[in-house]
């Protein structure tokens, strides 16, 4: 039980604009207790996304801060640029480093649905831990 809370809140403060490592946390709670894979996999999905949700809030209540020309930087005009082109469905490569955290913190900034970006967000977060969860399981050393 512990191993999985420690999963959620590690996966969920790495979501956040704090840095973390829930990948490698992930590997090592999978190799201690590889019969807990699931219950693993779903609590970093969720953790990691209550942690994009975080910092999809801090962009929706940024929108009252910045406007759209104070955002010169070129890692958000980018992440911008994305989310522009691609819509919520950018926020798939959610869980991508320093670029991931920019998407949802303009998701929100954008007001992008928040039904339809957590959905997003989840979704693309689950297909990265289930290939990590895949690596550790099923190959050969």
């Amino acid at each position: 039980m512990t191993s999985l809370w420690l999963m959620f809140s590690g996966a969920f403060l790495a979501a956040t604009l704090l840095p973390g490592g829930s990948e490698v946390l992930l590997v090592a709670l999978l190799n201690q207790t590889p019969s807990s894979w699931f219950e693993l996999l779903m609590l970093a999905s969720i953790g990691n996304t209550f942690g994009a949700m975080t910092s999809y809030g801090l962009g929706r209540a940024g929108r009252l801060a910045k406007s759209p020309q104070d955002i010169q930087s070129r890692q958000y005009r980018y992440a911008l640029a994305w989310l522009e082109k691609y819509g919520m469905w950018a926020l798939l490569l959610s869980w991508l480093p320093i670029i991931g955290d920019l998407l949802c913190l303009l998701a929100g900034w954008l007001k992008i649905p928040i039904v339809p970006a957590s959905f997003f967000m989840f979704f693309g977060k689950l297909l990265r831990y289930s290939v990590i969860v895949f690596l550790v399981l099923y190959t050969v050393e």
